[in-house]
């Protein structure tokens, strides 16, 4: 299994819209690099859910629940979709400040590369955060 982080504005799709809908179609990511991780997400594999913005904390966790297809919101079959399914919310959000802070966690794409929408996140990274939301999967 691998783990990753995907990113989302709250004003434009929060966690709990994820919920309430009990997954979505991750459409409308136009960066190479983020397209090659979602290319990367096997069925199964699990994702932190990340408020951008103001927020800027890992809320939750969600599943891949249909690996990489062609994304309907694009003009090319160059760019791909995934499907997500929450799986839960983390008890404690782990804020981006405390995230830069941690030992562990200092070196995550989502701290070198900002902007990025969608990264990797290693097996110690995904225990730590879950371990700093005090959160058991």
């Amino acid at each position: 299994m691998q783990y990753w982080l995907v990113k989302q504005e709250p004003g434009e799709y929060p966690w709990t819209r994820l919920v309430r809908e009990n997954g979505t179609a991750w459409t409308g990511v136009r960066n190479y690099q983020a397209r090659n991780y979602l290319r990367a997400m096997r069925k199964g594999d699990r994702v932190l859910f990340y408020h951008s913005g103001k927020e800027r904390a890992v809320v939750g966790i969600a599943r891949v629940r249909q690996e990489a297809y062609p994304d309907p919101t694009a003009d090319s079959p160059d760019w791909i979709a995934v499907d997500l399914e929450p799986l839960r919310p983390l008890t404690q959000p782990v804020p981006l400040a405390q995230i830069k802070k941690d030992p562990v966690l200092r070196d995550m794409l989502l701290v070198r590369q900002a902007r990025l929408s969608v990264m990797p996140v290693t097996p110690a990274q995904w225990r730590r955060i879950l371990e700093l939301g005090q959160t058991e999967l």
